[in-house]
């Protein structure tokens, strides 16, 4: 029986998770990564119930359990400290059958590589070309080329993929916001709740790791591709250290220069995931804003169904298209939900706030949980 080849283009959590998958189904699979190294510099990582069904079909859902700590309650506050609309978490499981767990995304990384053969890592490596070669594609890197019967774009936000493969397609668009992202130190005790505290044209969400850890981000209405001169977390004091506890003392456990900040960015509609054998997945073919906390979530969905439809079908071609069908209006649908919760949290006009507040405070948590049904309800 002949070995089916692939290059995953793209070390992250999708396209390391498409490796895991293809890799069960029997293909041989490269992954090229432009970094000199496997691995992941963000913070922490919110893995929704639709997400560790995505796991479990890699079988490393209770693997990345262990490594996580459970958010058993949440919500929304205003500035001041007093909750707009407080969530049970207990409840999402019962709903669900899963929890919400807070992981580091460096823990995940690491663990969808340990589930992969080292033979398969091929970190710095850089895609240069791909070219259609009838019966496979022939890509291309910085040290050569391969044959492969499948390419599989999983290199972000700014894709060298989809550049290459949808030459036509829309650049990201800016926000409006950035984010800046940190884990404190270990606190004495750890956090009741989780929460996301609303101001004007700001925001600042905590939420509880492993080790009495925290992971914290903020965003801020300015303008794209700023720097702050005397440094991100001064800039952070300056914002949030006058904010309700226990925002000051979360600030208080960070490390300077362990702050991360990013420019938020979503990804105009693709028409198709899919050219050839050639397909993106994960910010590659959906960049979404954080306010779902479903970027990754959808990136580990992807990987399981791609590998779930070249599994099942008889060739590569129609196991893309029945992906690119079960994929695309799902993800550009979350797409759309989450730009739109991030235009609400980043309300700064006076009234507009005032509005959105009172209407959180009249609105039962139990109603927050059924609007995500849709995504969280996901089942591969």
């Amino acid at each position: 029986m002949t070995v089916r080849t692939a290059v995953v283009v793209g070390g992250g959590i999708g396209g390391l998770a498409t490796a895991v998958a293809l890799c069960r189904e029997g293909w041989q699979v490269e992954v090229w990564e432009r970094a000199a190294e496997f691995t992941e510099i963000g913070a922490g990582l919110s893995l929704w119930p639709n997400a560790l069904r995505a796991l479990a079909v890699l079988d490393l859902a209770d693997h990345v359990k262990k490594l996580g700590a459970v958010e058993t309650r949440g919500g929304a506050r205003d500035r001041t400290g007093r909750w707009l609309v407080r969530t049970d978490n207990s409840e999402l499981e019962r709903r669900f059958g899963e929890p919400l767990i807070v992981v580091h995304r460096a823990d995940l990384v690491r663990t969808l590589v340990e589930a992969l053969p080292a033979a398969a890592l091929r970190p710095s490596t850089t895609v240069t070309g791909i070219h259609d070669d009838g019966d496979a594609v022939v890509v291309e890197n910085d040290h050569g080329s391969l044959r492969a019967d499948l390419v599989v774009g999983a290199d972000g936000l700014h894709s060298t993929v989809r550049r290459l493969g949808w030459p036509t397609a829309e650049p990201p668009r800016y926000a409006g916001y950035t984010a800046w992202r940190m884990v404190t130190e270990p606190l004495p005790e750890p956090l009741p709740d989780g929460a996301v505290t609303w101001g004007r044209g700001e925001r600042f969400g905590f939420t509880s790791m492993r080790g009495n850890r925290v992971y914290c981000f903020c965003t801020g209405n300015v303008p794209a591709g700023g720097v702050t001169p005397d440094g991100e977390y001064a800039e952070l004091r300056r914002r949030f250290g006058t904010w309700a506890e226990p925002i000051p003392t979360l600030l208080a456990a960070v490390t300077p220069d362990d702050v991360l900040r990013h420019d938020i960015y979503d990804l105009p509609a693709l028409p198709t995931y899919v050219s050839g054998r050639v397909v993106l997945l994960g910010d590659a073919a959906h960049a979404m804003t954080p306010n779902l906390g479903q970027g990754a979530c959808q990136a580990l969905e992807d990987a399981a169904v791609l590998g779930a439809c070249l599994a099942q079908a008889r060739d590569v071609g129609s196991a893309l298209a029945r992906y690119d069908r079960q994929r695309r209006t799902r993800t550009q649908r979350i797409v759309r939900r989450s730009a739109r919760l991030g235009a609400v949290g980043q309300l700064a006009w006076p009234p507009a706030v005032l509005a959105r507040n009172l209407l959180a405070r009249l609105t039962p948590g139990t109603a927050t949980l059924r609007s995500m049904e849709p995504i969280l309800g996901w089942d591969p």
